[in-house]
């Protein structure tokens, strides 16, 4: 039996607007991403990863706040509290409102936000 706390994490990642808290356990890493408003993933965390697109594929749960999802393809998606998201690889995000975007991604948090 193995008990950690995103409070304490292993590992903690800031960008512009942003920060990641990430534990892993059982070899999966889950991580707890809050998005400020005014966050954008292609203006805060593209010149981080130096891909033209979010390249990671995330499934979600989201806490609190709105974030709305832009594929590659231009179909869109807006997900807020309580609601579990699968988004593929290739896609553009942001935050909808005021009030900041908590979720918490148990699949695309690995490599988010780190250096390319």
């Amino acid at each position: 039996m193995q008990k950690k706390a995103l409070s304490t994490p292993d590992e903690t990642r800031s960008f512009d607007k942003g920060h990641l808290e990430l534990v892993t356990l059982g070899g999966v890493t889950f991580g707890r991403a809050t998005f400020e408003p005014g966050w954008k993933w292609s203006a805060c965390v593209k010149p981080i990863a130096k891909t033209e697109s979010c390249e990671a594929s995330h499934l979600a749960y989201h806490v609190s706040g709105r974030l709305r999802v832009r594929m590659d393809d231009g179909s869109e998606e807006e997900f807020g509290p309580g609601d579990v998201a699968v988004v593929p690889p290739g896609h553009d995000a942001w935050v909808v409102g005021n009030e900041p975007v908590v979720i918490i991604d148990i699949t695309g948090m690995t490599e988010y936000s780190k250096p390319a």
